[in-house]
């Protein structure tokens, strides 16, 4: 390997194992500042989840839940302004609504669609600010396509009306907000559930079907209709580290840093002696496992698993295995990201996407820079030219047209005396004894045909 490729790895590994030296020192979750929890009267927990949901929401909920158990809270208020999300991270929150001992109050700011609206069912009260709608639960896709598969709409249907009928709402209206082909009649507003339309209610509307138990316009309306005996507010917030990681966690940013970390590591293995495609892949790596990992979804296991799969790599290029190592060292890789990730399924087809994005990326890259590929090893590119002095065999032309005298029979292959040298020469097919005259009719290459001469007759 070249001097600046050793060079470049001699940095880069300090600088993965200072990473993960950085991800085991770092907690999965930072406290809350729950000076208030000791504080006389009853304590508040307010959880605000005003973002898309998706796995880094959910643990940031498991974690705040958590905190308010464990001092004793008295109540929880949950603030939600969300579009929804994923499906399985609502039906999670959902279960740790359900199953804390401390009642929650789900509070509406704006909107609550979707898989929003199946979390603030689970809420034991259900409070909206006005002009707030709550609704629109229809399954879809990542383009946003509505789903139809029947077993589908069946299960969510199902899931959104027991949401509803554990805290004593009408299930039909839960039904209504998923599966376009329901219909029932809504006296309460006055009107009918059209097959085709997905049903969204607005926050009067939702306190006239009994949804909502009442609006409220601030945080301070709750703790006077709560109340409670001197209510003391602790407000959670996500730290600064679990913002990073559920930002690294999106699935958009996930694929783009599984393209880069493969692209570079790629680059820097392919085309070596730049360093800063291999330190820029290994910091995306990093990045997908930190993210992974602040979140709560990868262990130590899953980070040493990718760097085993790195190191073995590297070993490639200065062990020969016949590709061994490399095989060893990319399932390594590949287990270790696809056991980080909360679905394996999604990482599975994620990491394909980034690796056909970064197929394409090193291709060029490596047409770019070809004189600089690792097959290079392998190429013999000295040249021994006629122009550099070198010959590679005896010019045998000049015996064109010459005549000399066998010295052994040609059967059809023998030697002659040409002039002063002793040449191979072969016949056209005809024996010829020794002694004989011969002439050379052709010359191709190294092979030299002769004739034998006509005898002149007298």
């Amino acid at each position: 390997m070249k001097h600046g490729s050793m060079k470049m790895f001699r940095l880069l590994l300090p600088i993965a194992f200072l990473l993960l030296a950085v991800l085991a020192v770092i907690p999965p979750a930072a406290a809350a500042d729950d000076t208030a929890a000791n504080s006389i009267g009853s304590t508040v927990y307010v959880i605000r989840a005003e973002q898309t949901i998706e796995s880094g929401l959910q643990e940031y909920l498991k974690r705040a839940y958590s905190e308010a158990a464990e001092a004793s809270a008295q109540h929880i208020i949950l603030v939600l302004n969300t579009y929804g999300g994923r499906v399985d991270s609502a039906e999670e929150i959902g279960r740790i609504i359900r199953t804390s001992k401390i009642p929650t109050t789900a509070f509406v700011q704006e909107k609550a669609v979707s898989a929003g609206t199946y979390i603030a069912l689970n809420a034991k009260q259900l409070v909206m600010e006005p002009g707030s709608t709550i609704g629109a639960a229809a399954v879809v896709d990542g383009s946003g396509d509505l789903i139809t598969n029947p077993k589908t709409v069946s299960f969510w249907t199902e899931a959104m009306k027991e949401a509803a009928k554990q805290n004593g709402r009408d299930p039909n209206f839960a039904a209504a907000m998923v599966n376009p082909n329901f219909t029932f009649d809504m006296k309460e507003l006055g009107r009918t559930k059209e097959k085709g339309d997905i049903l969204t209610l607005s926050a009067s509307d939702a306190v006239k079907v009994g949804y909502a138990d009442y609006t409220a316009s601030s945080i301070d309306e709750i703790l006077d209709h709560l109340a409670l005996n001197q209510p003391q507010v602790v407000e959670v917030k996500a730290t600064p580290v679990e913002k990073i990681a559920q930002f690294l966690t999106l699935p958009v940013v996930m694929t783009l840093l599984l393209i880069i970390g493969i692209a570079g590591v790629a680059i820097e293995l392919f085309v070596p002696g730049f360093g800063v495609p291999g330190i820029t892949g290994i910091i995306a790596f990093a990045l997908y496992f930190f993210g992974h990992y602040i979140i709560g979804f990868a262990g130590m296991e899953d980070v040493i698993l990718f760097v085993v799969g790195i190191l073995l790599l590297v070993s490639e290029l200065f062990i020969p295995s016949f590709g061994i190592l490399a095989i060893l060292g990319s399932v390594s890789l590949i287990a270790g990201v696809v056991l980080a990730s909360a679905d394996p399924k999604e990482a599975v087809l994620s990491l394909a996407l980034a690796l056909a994005i970064a197929v394409v990326v090193v291709v060029i890259v490596a047409k770019r820079f070809q004189s600089r590929g690792i097959w290079n090893r392998f190429i013999l590119r000295d040249q021994l030219t006629t122009e550099q002095g070198y010959v590679s065999t005896a010019n045998k032309s000049s015996y064109l047209h010459r005549n000399g005298r066998t010295l052994t029979p040609l059967r059809p292959a023998g030697t002659a005396q040409i002039g002063d040298d002793r040449v191979d020469v072969v016949t056209t097919g005809e024996f010829i004894p020794a002694g004989s005259d011969i002439t050379v009719v052709r010359v191709e290459g190294t092979r030299v045909v002769v004739q034998q001469c006509k005898q002149e007759t007298k």
